[in-house]
């Protein structure tokens, strides 16, 4: 064949390697060391014999590469369609090193090995691109800088996609069957704690019996002792909050009020009407701007609700118009409030600098009175009650202990309960229900001052606070023993805050029997105990945050209910 007529016509390419150019995902722009593009001017020198022998030899050898590389991959005859691969070689390419992927001016992409591998084969400076014949040089070689190199797999995602939700899904399962192993267990421990009641009463029975008691009562059955002493909590909703320190029940309108800080930096505090049953509907309602952070809420009957807060402001809140319709002026902040049992028109609030103010809603100018305390410090709860013989009065809780205020009489300061001075740091007072003869207090241990000049002394063991936060401290009943005396009864510990006053409870249930309820800091949920007893009666379902607040009330049709609070969570309670 003349030289001059094959000069520029494409030679065959069985020599190369017959490939789809690979997919190749690329997540950066390239570069080339050397770019442009030159002419073949040795094309013309070149015949088609000379260039056959070493064009087959390496032909021969990208088909022997290939197929060697898929063998070993997948163990048959190589595809090449859609693999990230070099087409001469049929290996993957990589993004950096001897085999980094690199192109030529004709834009095919290989492995930067073989091109220079090629090169070496066909001998020359030049050598023919495998695919489509044009020839390049060795500094004609362009780097493609790429950070990832990605093949698409719609298959390999999906298994991803079903795997996760499949995980989800066992996760949902497995925390289902954690809450049913716990309920089970706690029925279980309610079983016993019958049959240890029933068995200590059979042998108390039996040791009056076998003393000669004429007197003794009998023996009452499994099924009398289960109906008067069982006691249940049951979970009727579960409403996740936001930001909420304080509640209040009003059982009868099945409303639940509770107070925060509304989202957002700088936000005031607003009022939050939740439904107790249902899932859904809070209805945020925005506080006039100088309330400040509300501290105490009381429900009223008739469809109002008293809140005190840190502005040093008393309000009367409209629970059908969410409005506030009566606003009182303070001297000091207000940290605590409650209505009045036997009249709806006295209000009562316990101030951060220990006084105790009464009002009478029909005077809206000032207070009745205004009653210093025993020391300055906050009065963080107060309960109203009526003794025997219809004198109303307040019984209140600061930091020294439990106190009693004669709200009728002429005294202006209170006295302080007999049996509780010294006692530690009072956090809480609960109060019966429609009864002032029980009362539980609550104290944390004293931070004592270190004193240098104080001989050691040796420390009396004691026993070990529960695991979890909080310290180690105790709840004292106190009963009364005339009309304004109490004295001490049973005691137990608790695990109680190290800085919040926290809230409690005496719930009554079925017969005579009452229940004191705490925030337990081991659990960050509620633990109840039996009354006068203290015997642990249930811990009911945890949250993740600690309690700030619970609530008993009691609806006019007879339903009780229980309000457990912590920042994240609200938990309503029927008491059955």
């Amino acid at each position: 064949m003349p030289s001059g007529s094959g000069s520029r016509r494409r030679r065959p390419r069985r020599a190369g390697v017959e490939a789809a150019p690979p997919v190749v995902q690329v997540i950066s722009s390239a570069s080339g060391e050397e770019g442009g593009w030159e002419e073949d001017e040795d094309e013309e020198e070149e015949s088609e014999g000379s260039s056959e022998g070493p064009r087959r030899l390496g032909g021969g050898e990208a088909r022997v590469s290939a197929r060697e590389g898929k063998a070993s991959a997948s163990g048959g005859e190589p595809d090449g369609t859609n693999l990230p691969s070099c087409p001469i070689c049929m290996l993957a390419w990589t993004a950096d090193g001897a085999h980094r992927v690199s192109c030529i001016p004709c834009g095919h992409v290989y492995g930067r090995y073989c091109l220079e591998r090629w090169l070496l084969q066909y001998g020359k400076k030049k050598a023919p691109c495998p695919q489509c014949g044009k020839r390049y040089k060795e500094n004609n070689i362009i780097n493609l800088y790429v950070p990832e190199i990605a093949v698409p797999n719609n298959d390999l995602e999906t298994q991803v996609l079903l795997l996760r939700e499949k995980n989800e899904s066992l996760e949902k399962q497995q925390a289902k069957l954690l809450e049913e192993i716990k309920e089970h267990k706690r029925q279980i421990m309610l079983q016993q704690n019958v049959i240890f009641d029933t068995s200590s009463k059979r042998q108390k029975m039996t040791e009056r019996i076998s003393d000669g008691v004429a007197d003794a009562e009998p023996i009452a059955s499994m099924e009398d002792i289960d109906h008067r002493n069982h006691c249940s909590f049951v979970l009727q909703n579960e409403i996740l909050v936001d930001g909420a320190r304080v509640m209040g029940i009003d059982a009868s309108s099945q409303i639940i009020l509770t107070s925060g800080r509304g989202p957002g930096v700088g936000a005031e505090h607003i009022l939050t009407k939740i439904s107790m049953f249902a899932r859904q509907g809070m209805q945020k309602i925005d506080l006039p701007p100088d309330t400040k952070a509300i501290r105490d809420i009381c429900i009223l009957p008739r469809g109002h609700a008293v809140f005190a807060s840190l502005g040093r402001k008393l309000s009367l809140f409209s629970m059908a118009t969410n409005n506030v319709v009566l606003q009182y002026n303070l001297p000091a902040p207000s940290w605590s409030c409650s209505g009045d049992h036997t009249s709806s028109t006295y209000l009562y609030t316990g101030l951060q600098n220990g006084m105790l103010l009464v009002f009478d809603i029909r005077q809206t100018s000032a207070p009745l009175h205004c009653m210093m305390g025993l020391s300055t410090h906050p009065v963080h709860t107060i309960h109203s009650a009526v003794d025997g013989s219809g004198s109303r009065k307040v019984f209140s809780a600061s930091s020294i202990g439990p106190c009693i205020w004669d709200v009728d009489g002429g005294e202006d300061r209170p006295n302080l309960l007999s049996g509780m001075e010294n006692q530690g740091v009072c956090i809480s007072l609960a109060c019966a229900p429609l009864s002032s003869d029980l009362l539980v207090a609550s104290y944390r241990p004293k931070v004592e001052q270190p004193d240098d000049n104080a001989t050691p002394q040796a420390i009396t063991p004691q026993s070990q606070a529960p695991t979890g936060s909080g310290k180690l401290g105790r709840h004292t009943l106190l009963r009364r023993t005339a009309t304004t005396s109490f004295a001490k009864d049973q005691t137990c510990s608790g695990n109680v805050s190290d800085l919040r006053m926290s809230k409690s409870a005496i719930i009554p249930c079925g017969g005579n029997q009452l229940l004191f309820a705490y925030g337990d800091e081991s659990l960050y949920g509620v633990r109840t105990w039996r009354l006068p007893s203290f015997q642990t009666h249930t811990n009911l379902r945890p949250h993740r945050q600690p309690i700030l607040d619970l609530r008993f009330a009691e609806s006019s049709a007879g339903g009780r209910y229980l309000g457990c609070l912590s920042v994240e969570k609200l938990q309503v309670f029927t008491v059955r």
